[in-house]
This record gives structure tokens, C-alpha cells and sequence, in this order.
């Protein structure tokens, strides 16, 4: 939470607008007991951690100088968006497509955002905060790059949190991994040939 005296860190998200919106829909009274608080938390818990280190796709939003909003994806193997210390997250920007649009962006405007969503669990977190590009650094892309991955580095971004909440689990789909089923559909054809034989031993002792 913030320092006592320092505007709500929910404030990055509940702009005078948006509190203008929430009085005439009848939900500014229930944030503003959350700002009474010091607003959402502003360090990365253990919890917090856990979950990012399962994440294997991440959405980033970052926007240009004229407000333009942009979102990409990036993915990778259990890991790959890291946690540095409380504050920082990193993870190396492999290379896509080549348009640059969210280095562009922030070369203008460095405010950004992260939605991480799990759809078996049907948990999102949405992590505002500021970002930058860094290029050169060969020790922090080692730091960053996952181990055995077959993917070619570009350039690394690290991610300053500002403040994060965790939306309820309403209207997300559950939706389970490809990778976790073909495991479970493994599994479940192992025990099955090891109960046949089982039952081939019993008829012919």
C-alpha cells in the first residue's frame, strides 16, 4: 500500500473520470473503502509470485504519445516473465514480427500494463506500472532468458509495478491447457494398459 498522506495507488487506475462513473453507477462507495486502505497492493507477495512464475502467455498494454492504446502478447515456458525484487518484473522480448510498436510506444510514454490470465483456475491479475527497453545488457538477458528455450532474444524489458488487483473469477471461461491434457490423456492410457494387463494376467493364471 502507499505511504500515509500519498494519494490511493488505485488512483492509477480510478481516475477522476472513472470515480465520476462508479458515483452515478453505485460503486464508488465500496472502492472508497479501498482507498481508506492505501488503495491495491504495490509490492509483489509471495502469492503474487507463485502465480506469474506458472504463467506461460502475458498480455502488455502500453499506448504512443496521442493515447493510442496497443496490446501484445508475449509467451513462453513456466518462468519466463521473472520476478526481480518486490517491485520489478523483467522478462526477455524475443524476437516476433519486427513492427516494434511497444518499443516505439515506450520511447514516448513509458506507462504501461500487464494482464496475466489463468483459465484453468479462472484467476486474472491486471499489474499497472512503467516500463522500459533494454538493449545491450548481456547479463541481464541471461538473467531473463529461459533455459533451453529455442527462441532468439531482441532485447529485455523490465517492468516496474505501480499497483495490482485480482479481478473474481466471473465470466472467465475455464479453459484447460493443451499440454496438461495430452499429460492427463498419457496418464490415464498408462494406468488403463496397466489394468489390462492385470486382467490378462488373472484369465490366464
Amino acid at each position: 500500500m502507499d505511504e500515509p498522506g500519498r494519494p490511493p495507488s488505485s488512483d492509477v487506475a480510478f481516475t477522476p473520470s472513472v470515480k465520476a462513473v462508479q458515483a452515478r453507477k453505485g460503486s464508488r462507495r465500496a472502492y472508497a473503502h479501498v482507498e481508506a486502505e492505501g488503495g491495491w497492493p504495490t509490492r509483489i507477495t509471495p502469492d503474487l509470485a507463485d502465480f506469474i512464475a506458472a504463467q506461460t502467455s502475458i498480455f502488455m498494454a502500453t499506448a504512443n504519445s496521442l493515447g493510442q492504446p496497443y496490446i501484445q502478447h508475449r509467451g513462453g515456458p513456466p518462468g519466463f516473465l521473472r520476478v526481480l525484487d518486490e517491485t520489478t518484473l523483467g522478462f526477455a522480448d524475443f524476437t516476433g514480427n519486427r513492427q516494434f510498436i511497444t518499443l516505439g510506444n515506450l520511447a514516448e510514454n513509458d506507462q504501461a500494463h500487464l494482464f496475466l490470465i489463468d483459465y484453468a483456475t479462472r484467476r486474472r491479475i491486471k499489474i499497472w506500472g512503467r516500463a522500459k527497453v533494454v538493449e545491450g545488457d548481456d547479463a541481464l538477458m541471461a538473467e531473463l532468458m529461459p533455459r533451453d528455450y529455442r527462441a532468439r532474444p531482441s532485447q529485455a524489458i523490465l517492468f516496474t509495478v505501480s499497483a495490482w488487483d485480482a479481478n473474481c473469477p466471473q465470466h472467465i471461461p475455464q479453459k484447460i491447457d493443451a499440454a496438461d491434457v495430452a499429460a492427463a490423456l498419457a496418464e490415464r492410457d498408462a494406468r488403463i494398459l496397466a489394468l489390462e494387463a492385470e486382467l490378462a494376467a488373472l484369465r490366464n493364471g
